[in-house]
């Protein structure tokens, strides 16, 4: 009983003091916090320069690709793991699938095994709305964990590239007290964004912020995400309403309305270690642990960006 006491104090310390290093790695990122909230409007909305596509045409998945990750998703983030991606290997219909919700036709992804449905047309300068809602279930490993899933954008590259699961992407992520959050997923990919310091924030404390420090975003770094400015979202069992606005190497996150997430210099590192901007690319609708539904996913082409200013 002394023993395993011992051992938790050896197991607790370390995680402790690497908590602390991440919040002073933080303050030096992005300034102590600020001292006034921030609340944040859409402005000159831009008006669609064409007609509004459906991407989902509520009877089936065509135009649609399904892709899985491991049989195991808790060993997705190992470096290598001996298992194999299950890709397209299996029949995927218990994975994704078009069903009635509400009275209404949906895509409905399962959770249990994480990967994601990619939209096959190639997506550029354009305003994506789509509607969300969790379903009923959560799955290991993260059962106890917010639901979470979410909407990645200029994807490109191969399939399960990023951690056997899915392919390099930005993400819009969507999950329980953190829809909007920007994510750079994978190795190669950039944005850049502005940034406020918040302890209480898990790591890497870092949440958006107009005017705040400007910081290049890279994964597996101290930036790999940003934190969205507000948690927007509505209670869980009612649709969400998310809005995409991308123009080049541009784009704005907003939630039910509310702009929670701008990056901008959206990039790939190519070979030779050089900067090249990321401009389009198709979407991803993710799977990772949570049941979710979406409906009336559009897009329509568009010019100009809206401009994301701080409320007075």
């Amino acid at each position: 009983m002394h023993a395993c006491k011992a051992l938790i104090v050896v197991l607790i310390l370390p995680a402790a003091a690497l908590a602390q290093s991440s919040i002073d790695q933080a303050r030096a990122i992005a300034g102590n916090p600020p001292s006034t909230s921030q609340r944040s409007i859409l402005a000159d909305l831009p008006r669609p320069t064409g007609k509004a596509t459906a991407l989902f045409d509520g009877r089936s998945l065509t135009g649609w690709q399904p892709w899985l990750g491991y049989a195991d998703p808790a060993v997705t983030y190992r470096a290598n793991p001996a298992e194999k991606p299950i890709g397209t290997r299996r029949t995927l219909s218990g994975d994704f699938a078009v069903r009635q919700m509400d009275g209404a036709p949906a895509i409905w992804i399962k959770g249990q095994t994480w990967g994601s449905l990619v939209q096959l047309a190639d997506l550029r300068d354009d305003h994506l709305r789509l509607q969300y809602k969790w379903g009923a279930k959560t799955w290991p490993p993260r059962v106890g964990q917010p639901p979470n899933n979410g909407l990645l954008y200029h994807t490109h590259g191969a399939p399960g590239e990023v951690f056997g699961t899915w392919q390099p992407s930005v993400e819009f992520e969507i999950m329980k007290g953190s829809t909007g959050m920007a994510v750079t997923v994978g190795a190669s990919v950039r944005a850049r964004t502005t940034v406020a310091f918040d302890p209480s924030l898990i790591a890497p404390h870092l949440w958006f912020r107009v005017g705040g420090r400007q910081i290049d975003m890279v994964n597996g770094t101290a930036t790999w995400n940003v934190e969205a400015a507000t948690d927007a979202e509505r209670p869980i069992g009612q649709w969400n309403m998310l809005d995409l606005y991308v123009l080049g190497d541009r784009a704005i996150h907003v939630v039910n309305g509310v702009p929670v997430a701008e990056v901008r210099d959206l990039a790939t590192i190519a070979p030779d270690g050089t900067r090249q901007p990321l401009t389009h690319g198709h979407i991803q609708l993710q799977s990772e642990g949570a049941e979710t539904w979406f409906r009336a996913i559009t897009v329509e082409p568009i010019r100009t960006l809206p401009r994301v200013v701080v409320a007075r």
